[in-house]
This record gives C-alpha cells, sequence and structure tokens, in this order.
C-alpha cells in the first residue's frame, strides 16, 4: 500500500479529499483506489468526494470499447502493461512526465449530465493552460484538448449511477515516443503535443498547482 500524502482542496469543512502522491503509481494501485472509493461514496451519498494526482509509470489503457486495432504493438508480448478498464474512450498512454488527475465525484451535487461534465473537463485544462500563457482550444465533435494543432490533454470517464471514475491526463515534460506504438484516442489525424514544447521550462509543481486551482474553480470543491 502507497503511503499517500493528503491534502484539501479547501480548509473549511472541505467535502473533497485530494491525494497528492509523490513517488510514480501502478496503474492497478489507481485504479483500486477509485473502485473502492466510488463504492463507498455510492454506500453513503454523505461521504467525502475524493481526487488523486498523480503520475504513472508506463503504461496503456484501453476503454470499454476500445479496439485493439488501435495497438500497433503485438500485446502478448509487449513488456508494457496493459489495462482493459471500465471508461469510454480508445486506448492512451501513461507515463511519468504526465499529470494524471482521477476523479470520483457524486455528480448529483452537480449536474447529471455526462456532456456538462466532460465540458468542463476540458474547461479545466483550457484554465490550466492559460494560466500557464498557452491556449487551448476544443475539437468539435472530439473530446480533449488541443494547443496549436497538437492534443496535449485526454479525457476518458466511467461512471455509476452518476458517481465518477478516472478523469484526465495532461502531457507535461514526457516521453512522447510510446504515442507511437498506438493511435492515441483512435485519432490518427491528430499529433500528440505536451506542454514544455511550448514552455520549455515548464515545472511539474507548476502544473501542480495551476490544476488544483482549477479544479476547484469548476467543481466548488469545498
Amino acid at each position: 500500500m502507497h503511503k499517500l500524502a493528503i491534502k484539501y482542496l479547501s480548509e473549511e469543512g472541505p467535502s473533497t479529499v485530494l491525494f497528492e502522491p509523490t513517488e510514480l503509481i501502478d496503474f492497478q494501485s489507481a485504479w483500486d483506489w477509485q473502485k473502492n472509493w466510488q463504492k463507498a461514496l455510492l454506500a453513503d451519498p454523505s461521504s467525502k468526494q475524493a481526487i488523486w494526482m498523480l503520475e504513472h509509470f508506463h503504461c496503456f489503457t484501453l476503454g470499454r470499447a476500445a479496439s485493439k486495432d488501435n495497438l500497433l504493438f503485438d500485446s502478448k508480448k509487449t513488456s508494457v502493461d496493459l489495462y482493459r478498464i471500465d471508461r469510454g474512450g480508445e486506448v492512451t498512454h501513461h507515463l511519468p512526465g504526465q499529470l494524471v488527475v482521477y476523479l470520483v465525484l457524486d455528480l448529483h451535487r452537480y449536474k447529471t449530465d455526462l456532456n456538462w461534465y466532460l465540458r468542463e473537463l476540458e474547461a479545466v485544462l483550457i484554465d490550466v493552460l492559460a494560466d500557464l500563457g498557452l491556449i487551448g482550444q476544443r475539437m468539435k465533435g472530439l473530446t480533449g484538448v488541443w494547443c496549436e494543432g497538437k492534443k496535449v490533454g485526454a479525457i476518458g470517464v466511467g461512471c455509476k449511477r452518476w458517481v465518477t471514475q478516472h478523469g484526465l491526463a495532461l502531457n507535461v515534460n514526457c516521453d512522447l515516443s510510446g504515442f507511437n506504438e498506438i493511435i492515441p484516442c483512435g485519432l490518427s489525424e491528430h499529433p500528440i503535443g505536451k506542454i514544455n514544447e511550448f514552455i520549455p521550462e515548464v515545472k511539474m509543481r507548476e502544473v501542480r498547482f495551476f490544476m488544483k486551482k482549477n479544479l476547484s474553480k469548476h467543481f466548488g470543491l469545498l
């Protein structure tokens, strides 16, 4: 079991707990944490929500209905962990230098509308980029956030009785070569980018600060 640094997004009786592991986390552990918290929140709707902000070891994840045709390697021979998980969307890649945010939120406290929720997650990413001096953009009909034509932020969620799992991933200063082994999100015509292509000196701690600020802004995490 990982020892976690537990912080709150507010000091005024918070209803949401933020976990910020300082070490790299294997995907299965993070997924188990989410599933257990979702189960507890479903059992007791008055209990606290949870957010995890972390970085993963190298792995690939496939959404519920994702096609293995978007894997450009033999899934039986790879040494990198591959997970079929309970979120929407196609295949994506997690790795060090990418900031991942998982949210177990009760949408009854906000709006029971998954389209609204996805757009709010995009807005969080766009505002983080704005705080860094970059312009984030949406693409019509697609989910995620782009900067100068490159996709820098991916979003994939799961939801059970309006309690969410999974969330978003923002490429900060990661090695993008692993994305060449897949068709990210099933979108072959959309190149992948990262923040330090545009801001070479960007620091992960700075991005984490702006991420917390904008999560609080958009979800009122008190």
